[in-house]
């Protein structure tokens, strides 16, 4: 039985190859992303960056505890406090200490382009001593007006355009804009970029302490902090050694980072996964499909349907092996490249990089074997099953029936996916806007509609070719009659243009819906003309600003501060929300909240507004929360806003987020007032402060509608895998459908049909398939857009669908072109021989 295995697959060396070649790219796939994937379980070591050279630090802590009956819990602080003077003063006692003050600026030349400059850490010149930072030129800073910048080699080269000594620079602090020289410069560093100012000028632009360096004992630090909070319920840090580095700029930006591309990996591979054993599992199962007529001869010639099915598997083992070893092969090599581009796109950090594990390419290696066994045991089984005097008969032609199995199977899924679906609109709508909630739910229904297509591609057929049929020539007529008999070869080309269609525009779809939602969202909430928002995440907007924007006759002003609010759910889950202090007069005159319930005016220091997401959420109740320095309070629920897309965060007072600074000022034209003179006004502030003022419309364009680089990048990067490996998977079926059809063409031939005519039919019938498959993704993707629409309406917000049109013409304009080639350069090769030399092959 061995010998006729090999001088079967000898004779179909087409057929092998093709799911050869699929295998083999389906492991490499699955290889390369879990090689990059296990490179994220494990942040590298670093020691303190910033306080490297301080025997001690002292700062306020930046972490609540919080015990619970499982344990402790902890949560990141938003707005650490201050070290208290009386600390400061008690250490002084002990030895000689650094007062560290870190605040945020930004800083451009003079004379150079409008703009809010390169963002930036003030420091005191005093503190730079414990730091990695040493003058590479000039000196430090004596007299106020002067600063020390952080600058690469590159930058200090003044034809490079950088900073270097004695320019005249514009640096934006807290304080306000103003020019300053630039007297010095040391190396620049990847933790942050450092403007030091002279100690006196740096205590009066940020007052409170932030750390501490002590050059005394570490056991006389920790007792003297001890007697300075006793009673106090301050909470302080004593850090040596290695945890000096929870001092750094960003101590967790490392594992934090990590958790992002282990989020990214872990879809890709996923998605890659589901792909690679979609249409291995397809190919392999088109391969057995296409031989019945030989196994058909074979149970005539005596053959058991046991020796069929032994014989199917030996032919998928002998494939299965050496292709899944040269896919972890193709893996090893990927890899590298793959976690090369991420670092290049700035999607992983710059020095992630694939690891020595091995237990990805077992994997991959195994799945690979087990998903040739799966796809080829259903049509082995239905090979071996066919009946010695049916065997002709049973292979001429595709009756289009299903085994009940196959209807079950489908038709579970397909009740699965939409059961999801309809259980998380009548649960938890929001849950339909999470990232991995809209990329795994269509799987289950891409696999139902594959499995219903043979019952679904006959009246496709017919319906894509209802107009060419009727056109004069028999091209139409004759690509819709092969397309609808051979449903298995319909079908298995198919299947590659329905997960790209439906996984194209499932994810572009969603996330140009959502954005498009957030867009209108922010839209609809926001009453104001003007809105200025520092830049970054710890940006803070300069305080000549803010007094300036509120003395402007006409204009109605709100200044609100970012902050955070933890609070303990269930007894065990401590819950973080990102808040907004604010002033609720002022709030009310630039805002149009979507209140659930309560009245947001009814805000008071002893209230908090919450949405609907929160575990307790009925106006009036109170609730017990840490606020962003780690206090805790009690307060009282005033109002309840709509969860709408996750947007609609908590709000508090500013008594209620002491440290936060303002980084958000909105400004409203009010009724009667001069539009043109507070628009001058608001305009002639910014300029004085360096400060980007943007209409409302301004804002929503620079802020909404867009996913972030990383969200993009991801999200390409998870398409470019799939969309591959689709269009490779459509390529190689379509060959191994073409060369199987020689003796087909060579008929065609005999009959009077020209090399064009044959070559324009096989073109499209090709194109009938791509349709086929189009109009499938297009069913799924549609049932999951109406889903996120039903979720859309259900957390009240009203936001049309975003159907992203030129890339899914793109896409299957592309599956065409690739279907076409695919299939006309087999058929042009086999159409050089006499058709009479081919045509009686079959098999």
């Amino acid at each position: 039985m061995l010998r006729l295995t090999l001088q079967g697959m000898r004779a179909r060396w087409v057929t092998f190859t093709g799911s050869f070649v699929a295998l083999a790219l389906g492991v490499g796939l699955i290889a390369a992303t879990g090689l990059a994937l296990a490179a994220t379980f494990q942040a590298p070591h670093r020691g303190p960056e910033r306080f490297a050279a301080a025997p001690v630090v002292v700062r306020a802590t930046d972490t609540l505890r919080v015990s619970t009956t499982i344990g402790e819990r902890t949560q990141r602080l938003a707005d650490p406090r201050a070290v208290p003077a009386e600390v400061a003063a008690e250490l002084a006692r002990l030895g000689r200490t650094v007062e560290d003050r870190t605040f945020p600026v930004s800083y451009a030349s003079v004379g150079g382009e409008d703009g809010e400059g390169a963002a930036a850490a003030g420091h005191p010149w005093s503190v730079a001593a414990a730091t990695p930072y040493r003058l590479t030129d000039g000196r430090a800073p004596r007299a106020p007006g002067e600063v020390v910048v952080a600058a690469a080699a590159r930058e200090r080269d003044r034809s490079g355009g950088g900073v270097a000594v004695g320019d005249r620079v514009r640096v934006v602090t807290p304080a306000g804009a103003d020019s300053r020289t630039v007297v010095g410069t040391v190396a620049a560093t990847d933790f942050e970029t450092a403007v030091f100012f002279t100690d006196a000028e740096a205590a009066q632009l940020s007052p409170r302490i932030d750390a501490l360096v002590v050059h005394a004992d570490a056991t006389a630090v920790r007792k003297a902090v001890q007697n300075a909070v006793r009673g106090t319920g301050s909470g302080i840090d004593v850090l040596t050694g290695d945890e000096r580095r929870r001092a750094d700029p960003d101590p967790d930006r490392d594992s934090e980072a990590l958790v992002a591309v282990n989020a990214l990996l872990g879809t890709a591979a996923g998605i890659t996964c589901f792909v690679s054993v979609f249409v291995v599992a397809s190919t392999f199962a088109f391969a057995v499909a296409q031989r019945r007529r030989e196994f058909g001869l074979l149970r005539t010639a005596g053959a058991t349907a046991r020796q069929i099915r032994r014989t199917v598997f030996a032919e998928a083992v002998l494939v299965a092996v050496p292709a899944s070893a040269a896919g972890c092969l193709l893996g090893a090599v990927g890899a590298p490249p793959l976690a090369a581009w991420m670092v290049d796109s700035g999607v992983a950090p710059s020095w992630f990089a694939i690891g020595d594990q091995t237990w990805p390419l077992h994997t991959a290696f195994w799945t690979g074997l087990c998903v040739a066994m799966a796809g080829v045991l259903t049509s082995s089984w239905r090979a071996g099953r066919i009946k010695p005097t049916e065997a002709l008969r049973e292979a001429a032609l595709d009756n289009g029936t299903m085994p009940p199995s196959r209807w079950l199977l489908g038709a579970l899924l397909l009740l699965a996916g939409l059961g999801l679906l309809v259980w998380s609109l009548a649960t938890d709508p929001g849950e339909a806007l999470k990232r991995k909630t809209y990329i795994t739910r269509p799987m289950l229904l891409i696999v139902g509609f594959a499995l219903y297509a043979p019952v679904l591609v006959p009246p496709l057929v017919r319906l894509v070719t209802w107009l060419p049929a009727r056109l004069p020539g028999a091209t139409g007529l004759l690509a819709r009659e092969n397309a609808a008999t051979g449903v298995r070869r319909t079908a298995a080309v198919a299947a590659p243009v329905l997960i790209t269609v439906a996984l194209a525009a499932s994810l572009l779809g969603t996330t140009a819906t959502i954005n498009e939602a957030k867009a209108t969202e922010a839209a609809s909430q926001t009453t104001a003309d003007y809105v200025v928002a520092a830049p970054g995440e710890k940006g803070v907007l300069p305080a000549p600003f803010v007094t300036r924007a509120r003395s402007i006759p006409g204009a109605a002003v709100s200044a609100s501060r970012s902050t955070a609010v933890t609070v303990l759910e269930e007894g065990v889950a401590l819950v973080r929300s990102e808040a907004r202090a604010v002033d609720p007069a002022a709030l009310a005159a630039v805002s149009r909240l979507p209140v659930a319930s309560g009245r947001v005016a009814d805000l008071d220091d002893g209230g908090i507004v919450v949405n609907e997401e929160w575990l307790t959420r009925t106006v009036g109740q109170r609730v017990r929360v840490w606020l962003g320095d780690g206090r805790e309070v009690t307060l009282r629920i005033v109002a309840v806003l709509r969860t709408g897309t996750g947007g609609n965060g908590v709000y508090v007072t500013p008594r209620n987020a002491p440290g936060a600074p303002v980084d958000r000022v909105d400004v409203a034209v009010r009724d009667g007032a001069d539009a043109s003179a507070v628009d001058a006004a608001l305009r002639e502030a910014g300029a004085a402060t360096r400060t980007t003022v943007l209409t409302k419309d301004e804002w929503l364009a620079r802020s909404h509608p867009r996913s972030s680089e990383s969200t993009r990048l991801g999200l390409l990067l998870i398409l470019g895998i799939a969309l591959l490996y689709t269009g490779i998977a459509l390529a190689n079926t379509l060959v191994m459908a073409t060369s199987d059809r020689v003796g087909d063409l060579a008929v065609l031939r005999l009959t009077g049909a020209t090399k064009p005519q044959v070559l324009r039919l096989v073109a499209a019938e090709a194109l009938v398939v791509v349709a086929v498959g189009s109009l499938l993704g297009a069913a799924v993707a549609g049932l999951n857009l109406l889903g996120l629409r039903g979720a859309l309406a259900l957390l009240s917000v009203r936001s049309p669908l975003v159907v992203p049109w030129g890339g899914l013409g793109a896409m299957v304009a592309a599956s065409a072109v690739l279907a076409v080639v695919a299939a006309v350069v087999p058929a042009l090769t086999a159409l050089r021989a006499r058709p009479v030399d081919h045509a009686g092959t079959r098999e």
